[in-house]
């Protein structure tokens, strides 16, 4: 997947799910019980995943092991 991609659904993915917490803190969503439940174990924490993953996926990519370049294996093959 490109980074543009990836950057463009996070970014929605994380502008939407904030809605519910907002109904929760400034609505009657808190008084849904099952709404409440999925906005507190559901919607938060995927908005705080998507945020830090945004916000650090420079310093986590760096973490990767690096793959070994195509033309290096065929080397390594045919050898």
């Amino acid at each position: 997947m490109k980074a543009a991609t990836e950057r463009k659904i996070l970014r929605w993915v994380h502008l939407l799910l904030s809605i519910p917490i907002i109904g929760y803190i400034y609505g009657p969503v808190a008084e849904i019980p099952r709404a409440a439940f999925a906005t507190r174990w559901v919607f938060v924490p995927i908005v705080v995943l998507s945020g830090l993953w945004m916000w650090q996926r420079h310093r986590l990519r760096k973490l990767e092991p690096k793959k070994p370049s195509q033309a290096k294996y065929q080397r390594e093959r045919t050898s």
